[in-house]
């Protein structure tokens, strides 16, 4: 969703879920972006936490950051499926310390798919959040990138919650994606609106 609140300057409220199996750091993921903090312990996700967080993106564009922090309990985990619609983007997260999460997160982007695509039906940008990289080294660097390009998300980053580690990196990349496919969506209704001119304009001329 996107509005012109003032001439020459836009405003974007985007929707993005913060998805993964239960306990890999997504609701730590998202105080520190969103609050710059980060708490050794936090409450168990039911359902959906919602979080905002806005972005001045440059001198004439400003995004509201809708965060959708999805519960990660297989217990609920088809219920919540129902939170993915009208979503711009997504973070898929998993724990670098279980490899089952992994997995999980594939699982996860698949699931996502299958729910909900752009207007030109592809899928929406999604980033793979390799997280606690402060607590082991990221293993196999090039399987990551495969499974990027294999799976279809947009990039992947490690991150670290606890140290702040590409939390906003991993934002900003995904905003910007998010932005070149508003932009794309937006030139293209354009077009074909021109284009619907167009023809009843020419159907318009040749009627007695």
């Amino acid at each position: 969703m996107s509005g012109d609140s003032e001439l020459g300057f836009t405003e974007h409220l985007f929707k993005v879920l913060v998805i993964g199996d239960h306990k890999v750091g997504k609701t730590s993921f998202v105080k520190r972006f969103v609050k710059n903090q980060f708490y050794e312990e936090l409450k168990t996700t039911i359902g959906v936490d919602f979080s905002m967080k806005v972005i001045d993106w440059d001198s004439h564009t400003r995004v509201r950051f809708q965060l959708w922090d999805i519960a990660g309990q297989e217990r609920v985990r088809g219920l919540n499926r129902v939170y993915f619609k009208g979503s711009s983007g997504a973070f898929v997260v998993y724990d670098v310390t279980n490899r089952s999460t992994l997995d999980g997160a594939l699982n996860w982007k698949h699931e996502l798919d299958g729910q909900v695509m752009l207007k030109n039906g592809c899928p929406i940008p999604a980033v793979l959040l390799a997280n606690k990289c402060d607590e082991t080294k990221v293993w196999n660097a090039s399987l990551l990138e495969k499974l990027c390009q294999e799976k279809g998300f947009i990039g992947w980053f490690q991150t670290s919650a606890k140290e702040n580690i590409n939390v906003d990196e991993a934002a900003k990349f995904l905003v910007k994606h998010i932005l070149q496919n508003n932009e794309e969506s937006e030139k293209e209704e354009e077009q074909n609106m021109q284009l619907n001119l167009q023809q009843q304009s020419k159907s318009n001329s040749t009627c007695c």
